[in-house]
């Protein structure tokens, strides 16, 4: 009886705590994606395209590292450790399998404001001016990078705090229109950062509202202390950048490997400034001493947590926007999913973990992300052999970067960065919601058609089995970011329904094929919208006479269903549509020019079915 009762009670654990274990390596799956794509990594067909796309790679991460390092306000040497680190934390645990994370323009920005606000560049001369054990940097320059480090700490831990609170589904606020305007807006700023640079002027810090004017004024008042030497090195730089990336742009398809005109640039300018010795000759402004190796980990400044805290939300939200968008982008471009959730964890381990080794705020850059694309990168594996390539920088090249000059870096950054900005984020999701509120609140919802009476008027003038194979839709309300997601999730699983023949549907419950429509609508769902087809080809039609409001996000979705539809062989046709919605979509999407897709109403677009279907039978009829 013993014997019996203790094998009972293993059992009865073993039962408890297998779940338990299986559940644990779920979790851990889900929140590592490294474990899912590493142990099926094709070396044979991946490590190439791989192996190339991360050189080309390093190439950027280095030279925008460099930049926005200086960007931030911090030695360029702290950027390169920016390029590294964040690298390899977001490919442990970010899916964006295009993603290259690392130094971000607009964060380095929004880090600069609090660095010249705490470690103003008056006080250098006021602090110790020996060399520290780290590396050989002074006592101004640690303390500096002690707050690049503690506003990327924070953003981090408050990335990582949305994750928890599982707020990346409210990511949907994050519109492509407001993130592409912010984008583009914020492209202005960081250029104007930089025009001290590129004119070789000595010029303070100027930053807070209005300041981008008043650097231009300041340019202006000054407009004699401009270096003819710096400007006409930075006038051919960009020149050179424009010429190259235009002509690999044309040859792509006859070269394989892209022309790295960034390295070429650097070398040349570097070697010309040493050989005529620039610095001293004609006061251009270089780089200066690159410190060798990576110091030992220290934590960042947490007595001035509270002070960067303003800072911090505008990395955290402005770092997760514009990553989050490349991460979308890629993932539709190659057919993969990105949880939303996860990349708030991802990005804020790659902010938090990397702050303990003197990086700067990180964020995805749109360059970056596009290099990978052209250059054919298959996975993460692309950004971690660009990491091996920057460590050969930090420990061997870096010093030969002495005599870089400063212009040099925004010539190269301009051609290969994405930009965003955190007040233009919030007024652009702001103004959506305040927008979408307002149309919603005027929008007329219609009952859904009854299809028996449709069927019934229509039996009139064609046949039943032409209607068999036709489904009716009715989107009654506006189509717009809040409610197109779900849109074209809830038709796809319509149309994933039908079998290999091409059926488009065999038998569905009562409301199942229109559960898009309960968000949409608030009539009641038909039974016999969900009748069953032949084999032959099968058509949707959307009835959007109820379609009162629709946004960009919406104009693009549909034109997405339409893609869908069409490469599953199922024809769709519009019905009711207003000239202003015929006009965006034509706008947006290439759609087929052959035959009609718009129709003034139902009857006319199932009388073209059956005419079409006619048609087919002549022609089948005289091949015989």
């Amino acid at each position: 009886m013993t014997g019996a009762k203790r094998k009972k009670k293993s059992v009865l654990w073993s039962k408890m705590h297998t779940p338990h274990c299986e559940d644990i390596k779920q979790w851990c799956r889900r929140r590592l994606p490294i474990l899912e794509w590493a142990p099926h990594y094709n070396l044979k067909e991946n490590l190439l395209p791989d192996t190339v796309s991360g050189i080309m790679l390093a190439v950027q991460q280095v030279t925008q590292g460099l930049a926005f390092a200086v960007l931030s306000s911090v030695h360029p040497v702290f950027g390169l450790y920016g390029s590294l680190f964040p690298a390899i934390i977001y490919a442990i645990f970010g899916r964006g399998r295009h993603v290259a994370t690392g130094t971000f323009a607009l964060t380095s920005l929004i880090s600069a404001n609090a660095v010249e606000r705490l470690v103003p560049q008056s006080t250098q001369n006021l602090s110790t001016q020996g060399n520290t054990s780290v590396l050989g940097l002074s006592d101004f320059e640690l303390q500096r990078i002690g707050v690049a480090a503690a506003v990327s700490f924070l953003g981090g831990v408050i990335q990582v705090a949305m994750f928890v609170l599982q707020l990346g589904s409210v990511t949907f606020l994050l519109t492509e229109p407001v993130i592409s305007a912010m984008t583009t807006g914020a492209a202005t700023h960081v250029v104007t950062s930089q025009v001290k640079y590129l004119l070789g002027m000595k010029m303070p810090y100027i930053s807070g509202p209005l300041g981008f004017f008043y650097i231009y004024a300041y340019v202006f008042e000054n407009i004699k202390s401009v270096r003819l030497e710096a400007l006409l090195l930075s006038l051919l730089s960009i020149v050179v950048l424009v010429l190259v990336k235009e002509l690999n742009e044309q040859f792509k398809r006859k070269i394989k490997v892209v022309l790295p005109v960034d390295l070429v640039l650097i070398i040349a300018a570097s070697f010309a400034c040493y050989c005529t010795n620039m610095e001293n000759t004609y006061g251009l402004e270089v780089v200066g001493h690159i410190p060798k190796g990576i110091p030992p980990p220290r934590a960042p400044r947490m007595n001035i947590l509270s002070a960067v805290i303003t800072e911090a939300f505008g990395v955290a939200l402005v770092g997760y926007a514009a990553s989050l968008a490349l991460a979308q982008g890629s993932a539709k471009k190659f057919k993969y999913l990105v949880d939303d959730n996860q990349e708030f964890l991802a990005h804020g381990l790659s902010n938090v973990i990397p702050s303990f080794f003197f990086c700067i705020p990180s964020a995805a850059a749109m360059g970056r992300t596009a290099g990978l694309y052209r250059t054919g990168a298959k996975t993460q594996v692309a950004c971690l052999i660009s990491c091996i390539f920057v460590l050969i920088v930090i420990y061997a090249i870096g010093p030969l970067l002495y005599w870089l000059p400063m212009g040099i870096w925004v010539s190269t950054y301009i051609f290969t960065i994405c930009f965003a900005a955190n007040v233009g984020l919030l007024f652009g999701v702001v103004c959506t919601i305040a927008i979408v509120i307002g149309r919603f609140s005027r929008a007329k919802t219609l009952r859904i058609k009854n299809m028996k009476e449709m069927e019934f008027k229509m039996k009139t003038e064609t046949d039943s089995e032409t209607l068999q194979q036709v489904k009716i839709i009715s989107i009654n309300n506006p189509l717009v970011f809040l409610n197109a997601k779900k849109f074209h999730m809830d038709l796809m699983n319509i149309i994933q329904k039908e079998n290999a023949s091409n059926q488009l549907l065999d038998d569905i419950s009562k409301c199942e094929q229109n559960t898009l429509l309960n968000s949409l609508s608030n009539g009641n769902c038909n039974e016999e919208a969900s009748q069953s087809c032949p084999n032959e080809k099968c058509s949707l039609i959307l009835d959007c006479s109820g379609l009162t409001f629709f946004d960009y996000s919406g104009v693009s979705m549909l034109v997405e269903v339409y893609m869908d539809c069409k490469d599953r062989s199922v024809d769709v046709l519009l019905a009711h549509c207003t000239a202003s919605l015929i006009k965006a979509m034509q706008y947006y999407g290439n759609l087929d020019s052959d035959k009609p897709i718009f129709f003034e109403s139902i009857s006319a677009a199932i009388s073209n079915i059956h005419s079409n279907k006619n048609l087919s039978k002549l022609s089948d009829h005289s091949e015989v």
